[in-house]
């Protein structure tokens, strides 16, 4: 750290700018872009604008994604079965 024995982005409030500054012009200025880019007009500036709507769609497996699970699950015990008959076909040999 070119003998500067500190985090890499410790800052003196005296000397440089601090890092929340430097976030909240960032912000700021990504919130002018998206104000510009979306054609809003003049708001209050503590209005909440809601730009997407979530509804609920619905809980559990697909009929499709039910078959897949039901195929894994029926492959893992298979798999589990057969491990386990040849490690006695093994250990009683």
């Amino acid at each position: 750290m070119l003998g500067f024995r500190g985090h890499f982005s410790s800052r003196s409030r005296r000397y440089s700018t601090t890092l929340g500054a430097l976030r909240q012009a960032r912000a700021d200025y990504r919130a002018a872009q998206e104000h510009a880019a979306l054609a809003l007009d003049d708001r209050e500036p503590y209005t909440v604008l809601v730009l997407a709507d979530c509804q609920y769609a619905s809980h559990g497996h697909t009929p499709g994604e039910s078959v897949l699970a039901a195929t894994v699950a029926r492959d893992l015990q298979l798999n589990r079965q057969t491990a386990r008959e040849e490690l006695a076909a093994l250990g009683g040999a």
